[in-house]
């Protein structure tokens, strides 16, 4: 049976506020959780950006920002290739290889403008472990087709559904990686 779990739904609602709690659950719990995780970069109270940051090292980089001068456009940001691969993709990559959960936020269209993460991303699924991704909504790719058709379960959040989805997430992860370890 499958051991990938999806979280989707509108921006704004959520999917990464849920991944951080499951994480730090199932890390309390003793489960080694590797992977990446996104969080927006604000200046004076306005989005310039997102952060990428590997949860085994807690290695940052600058996955996309608006002052960045190079990169594919996303958007009204470019990508930080670079940072993308040594922080994003390393630490997906080396999750698939040491972990016993792989979260991965968010694979989108920021994420798979790089073939390292894209390929990080393809040796998670065929690792078998248990993932947790964030997938765009809307998003069509031959990488989310591949995610969605292996995939247990999706959860599509909602502001009603958003809690009783976080526990049910980390409950599954937490089965699916033998239970607790502490």
């Amino acid at each position: 049976m499958s051991k990938i779990w999806l979280v989707t739904g509108p921006p704004g609602v959520g999917k990464s506020t849920l991944v951080s709690r499951v994480v730090l659950k199932l890390k309390s719990a003793g489960v080694i959780v590797g992977g990446c995780v996104t969080a927006e970069l604000r200046s004076g109270g306005a989005r310039v950006g997102f952060e990428v940051r590997d949860l085994t090292s807690g290695r940052k980089g600058v996955l996309a920002s608006v002052a960045t001068k190079f990169g594919p456009r996303v958007g009204r940001y470019r990508v930080n290739l670079t940072d993308l691969a040594a922080v994003g993709a390393a630490g997906v990559d080396a999750a698939a290889a040491s972990s016993e959960v792989v979260v991965i936020d968010e694979v989108g269209p920021m994420e798979l403008v790089s073939p390292e993460f894209r390929r990080a991303v393809a040796k998670c699924i065929a690792s078998g472990k248990p993932l947790l991704a964030v997938v765009h909504e809307r998003l069509e790719d031959d990488i989310l087709s591949e995610l969605k058709s292996k995939c247990r379960e999706t959860f599509v959040l909602s502001v009603e559904n958003r809690d009783e989805a976080a526990d049910q997430v980390y409950s599954a992860l937490l089965g699916a990686a033998g239970g607790p370890k502490v």
